[in-house]
């Protein structure tokens, strides 16, 4: 499915625009500057002022007339909007020379054997390898029957049948409903996505992913038009299991040295009674181990 144009990725000046249109005027301390205000956010003339420079390059740069602008520049402009670091990371992406653009990959993605033996160490665990595009390239059993007991646990071994993460969180039901607070589970996705597609600019199969998703699910679209970027390292989830019923859990990204665009999500309980639920989980999975049935 091809995506919408600009689908995929979005310019420096469309990523200007949304920061600067997010951006309250009382935290930029520019709210008693000049006129009244219509929209939210700051008028250019104000971005260009905070950044020191003129009002016409500014909106050259919005317009994408203006390119090749200079670090210096764009940290100015960086500072002026009040941008994260990761939103910075960003912004520099996305004014890379296309010289410099990572070259695109249309090999799937294989897992590396390091993190195969790491998810085999965290067996009892519910941990899952998490590719580029969060696509699932493995998952432990308590992995795979947290996230998705109702798909085959191999799906992730063959790249034609490999679980995407963002398209269940988005258009399955089973798997959105068993969000306690899927609307900030939907937002940390769509904010991943976009920083990623800032790397890869070129990357055919996130632009359709993006594509498939802007046009299947009107809140993806709204997500994806915010502009949001963003990292997440860690943090906790709540999970209504269809299995084992409510679920409280910290998790942990770890990055992969071999395998940087790779990511290893580790879950661990944050009290006794989802540490009960994940031993009565584990229980489950091997009881289907031992006499097959079907999922879910």
């Amino acid at each position: 499915m091809a995506p919408p144009d600009g689908a995929a990725s979005t310019s420096v000046g469309e990523f200007l625009r949304s920061r600067r249109a997010a951006l309250d005027p009382e935290r930029a301390d520019v709210s008693s500057w000049g006129r009244r205000r219509r929209v939210p956010g700051l008028r250019r003339e104000e971005v260009a002022q905070l950044a020191g420079v003129s009002v016409a390059y500014y909106t050259r740069l919005e317009q994408g007339q203006a390119r090749n602008a200079s670090t210096e520049v764009l940290m100015a402009l960086a500072r002026a909007l009040q941008l994260t670091s990761t939103e910075t990371e960003h912004l520099l992406d996305l004014a890379r020379p296309a010289p410099l653009r990572p070259t695109p990959r249309t090999r799937p993605e294989r897992p590396h054997p390091r993190a195969l033996a790491m998810l085999e160490a965290l067996s009892e665990q519910p941990a899952v390898l998490l590719g580029r595009r969060n696509d699932v390239l493995a998952w432990t059993r308590p992995g795979h029957a947290l996230l998705a007991p109702h798909l085959p646990f191999d799906g992730p071994a063959d790249p034609a049948t490999r679980p995407s993460m963002p398209r269940l969180l988005f258009l399955d039901p089973q798997v959105r409903g068993s969000y306690a607070d899927w609307t900030t589970e939907a937002c940390t996705n769509v904010a991943y996505l976009r920083r990623i597609s800032g790397k890869y600019l070129d990357d055919a199969r996130l632009a359709e992913l993006v594509g498939e998703l802007s046009m299947k699910d009107p809140e993806f679209a709204s997500l994806w038009a915010s502009g949001h970027v963003g990292e997440c390292v860690g943090g906790s989830k709540k999970f209504h299991h269809p299995l084992v019923g409510e679920l409280a859990l910290e998790f942990q990204i770890w990055l992969q040295a071999d395998s940087p665009d790779h990511r290893l999500e580790v879950y661990t309980p944050t009290d006794q009674t989802s540490a009960d639920a994940l031993t009565l989980l584990t229980a489950i999975i091997h009881e289907r181990e031992r006499v097959p049935g079907p999922a879910g």
